[in-house]
């Protein structure tokens, strides 16, 4: 985690003022469309399960004109409505804060592809889609989703639209925002704006669908998304490659840029403890090299049809290393060894999450200043906190750092949660520093919002207000994330 939560508001309200008002809400939608008393718990807490709070009810639509209808009842009933997709987020985003006020509005219901156009390279897909199986049935089609995360088998397309999602091929496909055409969302009043266009090219004034993509839920549900589609890679080449030292492996992104230009898909580092933690998670993960080399980097190349991506990577190999900018290194000879080299880079995380509670951080600072950011950092941090580990780890090609802290075993809670408010600050002073982002890829939601609004300026602020004053004047949509904006009521 980031930070430390505060203690849900609210939670003295009695229970069955609670449940009178969820009978409200079945008299309104329909005992279909609403869950109350148990079955709310699994809603209310966050992916790694570090906070658990509640909801006076879950609204489960089929429908975008149900989503319609369900914030109507709830405005009409002076609740709140917090929006939630796959419920993989990092920041509390999608976590309701006040037990007694709130309702859960999960789209998991609303999965259908309206529309997948071939010849247009386009899809329509509705905002509960889980990732993973839209991205297989556009593969069914021949076609190529490029958003890839760790989560993706189970977070929802309206929640990448909404954090405006990162992951592993942003230096060549951008965030989710470079991804989406058009949006239909349902708005605080239980309007409906309808922007699925597909077009690529449509300069009529302001592009209002931006202002919901990273919004967070905070203007509106967002129910449907267009979405572009690309040609499907049928070659990808892979390779696992060791450094002396970080900054070579920065060296080496500058000339694969310019080698490899854009079939350049994935170009990540990590520490040797990664290889440490992937086979915690993972103990039968066969060591593809030595552990032993201060950095590494699993990079990646991908194109099709007349393209042959084996023989650039080898070249591209080849002249580096005979340069000896790389040390060591593998590349995948199937497809079967690439998905386990990718599989330290995602193991790496489950084996952080066994160790208990942690600081996970999701930075940005300039491409050219990773190294120099990751060596001060680590180094503040282990002269603040000299028995916490520091793993340091991301994608070099958009200067995004998850730069994480491990307390010691055998901690208690307050001990661990001491350690990681102490590490954030330290971390926090270091990157403002540098000119960088507190949050490169997971948004703000409720977790990262103390640090955000220290950070805000007046005039960003003051458009930040205005915005939402003008979309959600009752304050109705997931309060408390991203801001607390004054002249807002709710």
């Amino acid at each position: 985690m980031t930070d430390v939560m505060e203690h849900p508001q609210g939670t003295d309200q009695p229970e069955a003022a609670c449940a009178a008002v969820a009978a409200r809400l079945v008299d309104a939608l329909g005992a279909d469309m609403v869950l109350t008393g148990t079955d709310v718990a699994r809603y209310c807490r966050d992916w790694h399960g570090d906070v658990e709070t509640g909801a006076v009810a879950v609204l489960r639509p089929r429908s975008t004109q149900d989503v319609a209808q369900a914030v109507k009842a709830v405005a009409a009933l002076g609740l709140s409505l917090v929006p939630q997709g796959g419920n993989t987020g990092l920041v509390l985003g999608a976590t309701p804060d006040d037990p007694a006020g709130q309702v859960v509005l999960s789209l998991e219901r609303m999965t259908a592809i309206r529309r997948l156009d071939a010849d247009d390279f386009s899809a329509v897909v509705e905002a509960g889609a889980v990732l993973s199986e839209f991205k297989d049935k556009v593969a069914e089609a021949g076609l190529f989703f490029p958003l890839a995360l760790g989560a993706q088998g189970s977070c929802r397309i309206g929640g990448n639209v909404s954090t405006n999602a990162g992951g592993i091929n942003v230096l060549r496909y951008g965030m989710t925002r470079e991804l989406v055409l058009g949006l239909e969302v349902v708005l605080p009043d239980g309007s409906i704006f309808d922007g699925l266009s597909a077009l690529r090219k449509d300069n009529r004034g302001i592009d209002l669908k931006q202002l919901f993509i990273g919004a967070e839920g905070t203007l509106g549900v967002v129910t449907a998304v267009a979405v572009k589609l690309l040609p499907q890679p049928d070659q990808v080449a892979t390779a696992l490659l060791g450094f002396n030292a970080l900054e070579d492996a920065i060296r080496l992104y500058r000339r694969a840029r310019r080698d490899c230009c854009d079939l350049m898909s994935a170009f990540e580092f990590m520490p040797p403890l990664a290889f440490t933690l992937a086979q915690e998670a993972i103990p039968d993960l066969p060591m593809p090299m030595a552990a032993d080399y201060p950095a590494y980097v699993l990079m990646e190349i991908s194109g099709s049809r007349l393209v042959d991506v084996d023989d650039l990577m080898s070249r591209f190999l080849e002249g580096v290393m005979a340069d000896g900018l790389v040390v060591d290194g593998v590349v995948a000879a199937s497809q079967a060894q690439a998905r386990t080299l990718w599989l330290f880079r995602e193991g790496m995380n489950e084996g952080q999450a066994k160790r208990g509670r942690h600081l996970r951080t999701d930075v940005s600072v300039p491409l050219s200043r990773v190294p120099d950011f990751v060596r001060e950092a680590e180094a503040a941090i282990h002269a603040a906190l000299p028995d916490c580990t520091c793993v340091s780890y991301g994608h070099v090609g958009d200067g995004n750092v998850h730069l994480n802290v491990l307390p010691p075993a055998g901690l208690t809670r307050q001990e661990a949660d001491a350690r990681i408010y102490q590490a954030k600050t330290v971390l926090n002073a270091v990157l403002d520093g540098f000119g960088g982002s507190i949050s490169a890829e997971h948004g703000i939601g409720r977790l990262k919002k103390p640090d955000f609004e220290a950070r805000l300026q007046p005039v960003k602020r003051q458009l930040l207000t205005s915005i939402k004053a003008a979309i959600d004047p009752q304050g109705i949509m997931n309060p408390g994330c991203q801001l607390n904006l004054s002249g807002v009521s709710g």
